[in-house]
């Protein structure tokens, strides 16, 4: 896959235009459905197979190679069973992702469990699954010393997450492999590296090693020397071990994305390139690998469309107050020189507008003024009863709800084109009901506290 815009790019573009439009066709939007997540099973499927041809493009024949989505950067059901059904497993982070990659059916020796904050029964009930864990810290490999010794037979693969310490890239929050980076054993810390090796020496049963360098902002090659440093401390413990105890090398995943145009880069490819060139001997077959991508596998493959329900003017600026805002698009509100999003403009049939570029803001629903998708931004003018599209929203977008105003979370669907120009949808997850809002609300519990008030009150002064 070339990533460029003279062929999937392009083509992407044309698929999203097309699913736009037959989303107010067949009533997906609309005045009273303002709001909906779309998304590319086409582009979904061309991505997982980038991940696994720049891979295979590089590793020695017969080595075990695992692509595991990681589920937080788009937690639904449908999508964790579309990409297990194109050969990606899954790397969770919390009973609940978990949950869902069991329910998405990921059998478990296609699951790995990260997290620096695994509660005893979270790890039991990894164990007793066969599902393999990274401990983050001490305390965590004596939690795993205990599980080992009461469950002999699990068929857990086992490691030790490391930080290789090499830096941060452009986004601190998503840099973890700083100097204090609270991920992992601090690798150049004092005495830790003598004491991660002594680790699996005392331990037959560590056979993996973990690193992540980060993700959005992180370029390349940084995140291939966090993999080099892995790839030599593994060296070294299989020397000291004089057997090769450590068979596979976990590198994380976090492949930045291009959020400024449809060009999809960097490409799995080019990162699998840079590691063969950076670390050659991670490919020869003496190890297996796994990888855990998440954001890079969908952001291009989503977008969140809106219904401009008002547009009005404000300092001489136009404004399009639109229903997509900081319920979907937190990252973008809050932080949004880290986490600007392209916007699209369609009219109110669902057609690409076409126009003059207005400079003009695009506004969401919740009640407080920086509740903005994009500010001072050059694109033809967005009327009301127009779309607004937040491309590239595939990950960590409509799937992350917060509920600020008690805001609903919108439904999502996958589509799919013919070829022809027609689309097909798929319900991926239903629009939240008000009725839903108010039970998570403690609906059920309306009177609890008046009721405590009631029974104390006689202690009141």
């Amino acid at each position: 896959m070339s990533g460029g815009l003279d062929g999937t790019g392009t083509e992407r573009a044309a698929r999203r235009d097309g699913a736009v439009r037959a989303a107010v066709e067949q009533g997906l939007l609309g005045p009273d459905v303002p709001i909906v997540g779309l998304l590319d099973v086409a582009g979904i499927r061309e991505s997982a197979a980038s991940l696994r041809a720049a891979f295979d493009a590089v590793t020695a024949p017969g080595t075990p190679v695992l692509h595991a989505f990681a589920v937080k950067a788009t937690p639904l059901v449908p999508v964790v069973r579309l990409l297990h059904e194109e050969g990606i497993g899954v790397e969770v982070a919390s009973p609940g992702e978990l949950a869902l990659a069991r329910a998405a059916g990921v059998p478990a020796e296609r699951t790995v469990l990260d997290s620096p904050a695994k509660t005893p029964a979270e790890l039991r009930e990894a164990l007793e699954l066969g599902i393999a864990v990274n401990a983050d810290n001490p305390q965590e490999l004596e939690r795993l010393d205990a599980l080992v010794k009461a469950l002999p037979d699990t068929a857990s693969p086992l490691g030790i997450r490391v930080n290789p310490q090499v830096g941060g890239g452009s986004i601190e929050a998503l840099s973890t492999a700083t100097a204090t980076s609270k991920f992992g054993v601090a690798l150049r810390d004092e005495g830790a590296r003598e004491w991660v090796v002594r680790a699996y020496l005392d331990r037959p049963w560590l056979t993996r090693l973990h690193t992540h360098t980060g993700s959005q902002g992180i370029p390349l090659t940084l995140m291939a020397e966090g993999v080099a440093a892995s790839y030599a401390l593994a060296e070294e413990i299989n020397e000291r071990a004089g057997r090769q105890q450590v068979d596979t090398l976990d590198i994380g995943g976090g492949l930045p994305v291009n959020f400024a145009s449809d060009e999809e880069s960097p490409t799995y490819a080019e990162y699998a390139r840079a590691l063969r060139e950076a670390v050659p001997g991670l490919f020869d077959g003496r190890y297996g690998l796994v990888t855990e991508f998440g954001r890079s596998l969908l952001a291009k493959h989503g977008t969140v469309v809106a219904r401009v329900e008002y547009a009005k003017s404000a300092g001489g600026r136009p404004v399009a107050v639109t229903h997509a805002g900081v319920q979907v698009a937190t990252r973008t509100v809050y932080a949004p020189g880290a986490w600007p999003l392209r916007i699209a403009a369609y009219d109110g049939k669902g057609l690409p507008k076409e126009g003059p570029d207005v400079v003009q803001d695009v506004a969401g629903p919740a009640c407080f003024a920086g509740d903005l998708l994009a500010v001072g931004r050059a694109m033809p003018l967005l009327e009301q009863g127009d779309y607004a599209a937040a491309l590239d929203t595939g990950a960590y977008y409509f799937a992350h709800h917060y509920a600020y105003n008690s805001l609903a979370r919108p439904g999502v669907y996958g589509f799919v084109s013919d070829g022809g120009g027609g689309v097909s949808f798929a319900t991926v997850r239903e629009e939240q009901r008000v009725e839903e809002i108010v039970a998570e609300a403690g609906g059920g519990h309306a009177d609890a506290l008046t009721a405590a008030v009631r029974r104390g009150g006689a202690g009141r002064s």
